[in-house]
């Protein structure tokens, strides 16, 4: 040091102290070198030290080994501005900027224009709650924040604006989970005059692209494609993890008459007995698969049937049903465990995946490859609830397969659409589709989801009404950018590809989001605090 005072700061420096450093920038000696560092190479010879900013004593640790164990997620997004300091983090945000730019660069190159659409719109009914922002000028009245720009991105292809992207933010008023946030960014993307295969081929494209950053992604394309319905029949779920082979068995033939009133019921009630062999899966214990049971009810199941096969014969609720046949035929060996579930195939199709997914975590089954790309295609337009209404399955824009059209005012639960998803290793990446672009069509499907002409009017008119001005056959995708990250880095959250994320329960601890406004606030938006969340403060 040049400056006794500069030695003095020197031992007096914080943690998270920002400083400035005066020196000649030189190299290590070989045996000071620290490869773990970015500047691990290199050190300063200073001459010159002062201190720009003092920190108080973090509330986090920013800095630690490999070996160190994170504070609690909680207290990590309260003091996020500190976690994000975190190399982890600098890295992934990183990253996500550069798939951005590659993103932007890629969709340039094919003659795609971003466009912006707007952030303040109207409430439309697209298979979530929408976020309602009240109008200070127009009392009584809302707006919506969008879930998707999917109406306006269609009405750009109307304005012949043929090829479009935008990577756009999104707001979603739903329950969250790991792999959810209330606001969300996609790579939206829209053409006229396009195949379903024209979209795959882009898409295909443009993961190659942004995948060329991240060493531990590998792309094949084309990708496989399998149908909705095989998808459900193999695996239980339309997004398969194809890194396993473990596939869903149909065994109405073998056990609908072996004894058992579960299954046989279930037959008798039109329903299948469907499952899984799960190889040297005897080892599973008893304590597990009743974890195994309750995490399947959890998920929307009645409950699920094992049975292991052993040299003296079986074990397990179904083992007194058992044969040596039925094993055979089963495909079961000694040591082996068969997971079963009777019912529809919507309870036998949800169970069989949940327990699929646990079993390969839990045993940790060889992948039998590392990266498993795959398109799902001809999903039903609609879903049907347990009241018979009809729902749209991804959103009620999309077109019908041409062979089923005429089915769509007797049989809409037949009816396909030309919808496509994409999946990556069992995580859905994007969701798209052929859009309808005849007025009539669309009409016909906002009937069938329960909707009147006025209703239809009321909500879509302006959809209806561009689209009889002369709307040109079109298609897209949109990809979730966040959830694409979050793979590629290996992240084990969302919150960990997002520089300020939400919790599960939609709070942003950091800056203590959302508050509950003043009645004076209230008043100025012309809205009133009803008596029930009055006494409710006042409880408080």
């Amino acid at each position: 040091w040049a400056e006794e005072r500069s030695v003095q700061l020197a031992h007096k420096l914080g943690a998270e102290d920002v400083v400035s450093v005066e020196g000649c920038i030189s190299l290590r000696p070989n045996d000071m070198k620290n490869a773990g560092m970015v500047t691990g190479e290199i050190e300063i010879k200073a001459v010159k030290l002062e201190r720009l900013a003092k920190a108080e004593t973090p509330a986090i640790p920013v800095y630690r080994s490999s070996q160190d164990e994170l504070p609690s997620e909680e207290l990590r997004l309260q003091h996020r501005v500190l976690d994000l300091r975190r190399e982890e983090l600098q890295r992934n945000l990183q990253l996500r900027h550069r798939l951005a730019l590659e993103c932007r660069n890629h969709m340039d190159a094919l003659g795609f224009l971003e466009i912006e659409t707007p952030i303040l719109t109207k409430p439309t009914p697209e298979g979530a709650r929408d976020y309602l922002v009240p109008s200070r000028i127009h009392h009584g009245e809302f707006y919506a924040l969008p879930q998707s720009p999917q109406i306006y991105k269609q009405l750009c292809m109307a304005a012949g604006f043929d090829r479009y992207f935008q990577i756009a933010r999104c707001f979603r008023d739903e329950d969250l989970r790991a792999d959810r946030q209330p606001e969300f960014t996609q790579i939206d993307i829209e053409a006229s005059f396009v195949t379903p295969a024209d979209i795959m081929k882009w898409v295909e494209g443009l993961m190659g692209v942004l995948s060329s950053h991240f060493p531990n992604v590998e792309i094949q394309a084309p990708f496989d494609v399998i149908t909705f319905a095989e998808a459900m029949e193999r695996f239980g779920t339309d997004r398969p993890d194809l890194r396993y082979s473990l596939e869903i068995e149909d065994w109405t033939a073998t056990l609908r008459n072996c004894g058992s009133n579960i299954l046989m019921s279930a037959v008798g009630e039109g329903g299948r007995v469907r499952g899984i062999v799960i190889k040297d899966g005897s080892r599973l214990s008893r304590k597990y698969l009743d974890q195994l049971q309750q995490e399947v009810k959890e998920g929307g199941s009645k409950g699920l049937l094992w049975v292991k096969r052993t040299f003296e014969g079986g074990s397990g609720p179904l083992s007194g049903h058992m044969e040596d046949e039925s094993y055979a035929a089963m495909g079961m060996e000694p040591g082996d465990l068969a997971l079963v579930s009777a019912g529809s195939d919507t309870i036998t199709s949800t169970t069989l995946s949940i327990a699929r997914a646990s079993v390969v975590r839990k045993l940790k089954i060889r992948k039998e490859k590392s990266h498993a790309w795959l398109w799902v295609i001809d999903f039903p337009i609609f879903g049907v609830e347990s009241n018979g209404d009809f729902v749209a399955n991804h959103h009620p824009f999309v077109m019908p397969v041409h062979q089923d059209a005429a089915l769509m005012e007797d049989e809409p639960e037949s009816v396909r659409g030309m919808a496509y998803d994409l999946v990556y290793n069992g995580v859905e990446f994007g969701s798209g589709s052929i859009r309808n672009h005849d007025p009539s069509m669309q009409r016909m499907i906002f009937k069938t989801l329960g909707l009147n002409d006025e209703e239809i009017d009321s909500k879509f008119g302006f959809l209806l009404k561009t689209l009889s001005s002369g709307t040109p056959p079109h298609g897209g995708i949109a990809l979730g950018v966040d959830r694409i990250v979050a793979e590629f880095v290996n992240a084990l959250s969302l919150r960990d590809v997002i520089a300020f994320p939400k919790t599960t329960a939609a709070r942003g601890l950091l800056e203590g989001c959302p508050i509950s406004l003043q009645d004076k606030d209230l008043s100025e938006l012309g809205l009133t605090r009803s008596s029930e969340i009055s006494e409710s403060r006042e409880m408080e």
